[in-house]
């Protein structure tokens, strides 16, 4: 499960309070999460830092089990934090991996790798300071111990890629560094690992947390529609590089959320373009981690670029979400540069509902991750379609409402032989599902289908939810 992140606005004098009285003293302290009122305690968390392609995306992946970061031999691939649970000899910790630290740097996105670094060094309990034993002290290196050093946090030098007894020759330089011990790892065989994790979790504070299973809410849409701008305008914090630049960000990452008193996980995606657009590897690892995002999720929160239209790709990661039965909620994003008028959001919307006829029971909201201009509406709404998801409708109330309906409106006839519904109710899946029984279900059509579904969507408040009908012989 990935980090707790309890945030609310308005918070800033709570805050400021609070980080006053975290300045006192204390031998252990332990790592918290502040929303406004409440206080939650969280699992100890752990920090990855080290310069570009020193292998902390490999061994991040190692100690969560999982295919979560994205690995490539060139360097700057990972961006913004990424957040994984791991756990050693019974006791469970949080790992942030982070892009690799170039201080002075004029690239964009280095800059902005840069400051969520410092960022992952401030929240951490302790931290795994990772170097290259094939390329020993760097001038960089260097710069990383002194920058982690006045952090005066537990810092455990991880010397990676020691694969072999002759590279265990190289690892005395790195005393250079001035950290009195270091651990001979390898990120991909996991040799070397344990005695780093026993000496770890020996620093970590003692800290409880109850394990729940909660909501994920993907947000998703095209490269460069505001995905990122919208998950930091809500949590309050820079969490997720933002640039101009189309393809910034690449991993799917969590963010747990409270809002309007419900928990569930924030779901950052990349970008998704066309097959034929896809040309790096990289990319196609990033599209493929964002259509498993959508698949794994409860509802997608669909961002559109207002500037842009609902277009042809727009439309295919919408159906993409509906063949997976998912909650879907469309934000027309960047509202606030289009030139309208008082008829432009509805004009906007009838566009979009022609677009994706038959199922038009959808949420459309016109936002502005810039001025925030209801993003948190548009949280408020996502939950509701949470909830319509997981409605469950008694056997009973649901044969009193749909049987009259059906008996005033029954199927037509078909090669004079006619359809009779005696009974009908909802399936036990995790989305909702409908079974008719009647005498001769293949004579049933979809336009009766259709008229069905309406119906129900009439009666019961389905609203952004696909609904399956099936007929079946009783």
């Amino acid at each position: 499960m990935s980090l707790r992140v309890y945030l609310q606005d308005h918070c800033v004098d709570f805050l400021a309070a609070l980080k006053k009285e975290e300045n006192v003293e204390s031998k252990q302290p332990i790592k918290k999460t502040y929303f406004c009122n409440q206080i939650i305690t969280m699992s100890s968390i752990v920090a990855i830092v080290g310069r570009p392609n020193v292998g902390k995306s490999t061994f991040f992946n190692r100690m969560i089990q999982k295919r979560e970061a994205i690995v490539d031999s060139i360097s700057g691939v990972t961006r913004d934090r990424h957040y994984g649970k791991s756990d050693w000899n019974g006791k469970t910790f949080t790992l942030i991996d982070t892009g690799g630290y170039v201080e002075g740097s004029d690239d964009v996105f280095q800059k902005e790798i840069d400051k969520q670094v410092n960022l992952a060094i401030e929240e951490a309990d302790a931290i795994i300071f990772m170097v290259d034993v094939a390329d020993g002290v760097t001038g960089m290196d260097q710069t990383i111990a002194t920058l982690l050093r006045r952090s005066h946090k537990p810092i455990f030098l991880a010397v990676n890629k020691v694969d072999n007894a002759l590279r265990i020759q190289d690892t005395p330089e790195f005393y250079a560094l001035g950290i009195k011990k270091f651990y001979s790892i390898s990120s991909v065989s996991g040799s070397g690992t344990g005695e780093l994790l026993d000496d770890l979790i020996k620093e970590l504070p003692e800290v409880q947390e109850n394990e729940t299973s909660l909501p994920r809410f993907a947000v998703v849409g095209r490269p460069n529609a505001g995905k990122s701008s919208f998950i930091n305008a809500l949590i309050g914090e820079e969490r997720y590089i933002v640039t101009d630049i189309a393809g910034t960000t690449r991993d799917s990452i969590d963010t747990q959320y409270n809002r309007f008193g419900f928990d569930f996980n924030l779901v950052d995606t990349a970008g998704i373009r066309r097959k034929a657009k896809v040309k790096e590897d990289i990319e196609f690892y990033s599209v493929m981690r964002s259509v498993r995002a959508i698949e794994y999720s409860d509802v997608c929160l669909l961002v559109v670029d207002g500037t842009r239209g609902f277009d042809g790709q727009v439309q295919n990661i919408f159906w993409l979400a509906h063949r997976n039965n998912k909650g879907i909620v469309i934000l027309v994003n960047k509202w606030d540069l289009l030139e309208k008028d008082t008829l432009a959001s509805k004009k906007y919307a009838n566009q979009i509902q022609k677009e994706i006829a038959p199922f038009t029971d959808v949420p459309i909201l016109f936002i502005s991750s810039l001025t925030k201009q209801r993003i948190y509406k548009a949280v408020e709404t996502a939950v509701d379609v949470y909830k319509n998801r997981s409605r469950r409708i008694s056997t009973k109330a649901f044969n009193n409402v749909m049987l009259p309906i059906i008996e005033k409106n029954p199927p037509p006839s078909y090669k004079g032989k006619y359809v009779k519904i005696k009974f009908c109710t909802q399936l036990p899946t995790p989305h909702p599902q409908f079974a008719f029984f009647c005498n001769l279900p293949q004579y049933v059509k979809d336009p009766y289908r259709r008229f069905l579904e309406n119906k129900l969507r009439e009666e019961f408040d389905f609203k952004g939810i696909p609904i399956q009908i099936f007929f079946r012989k009783k």
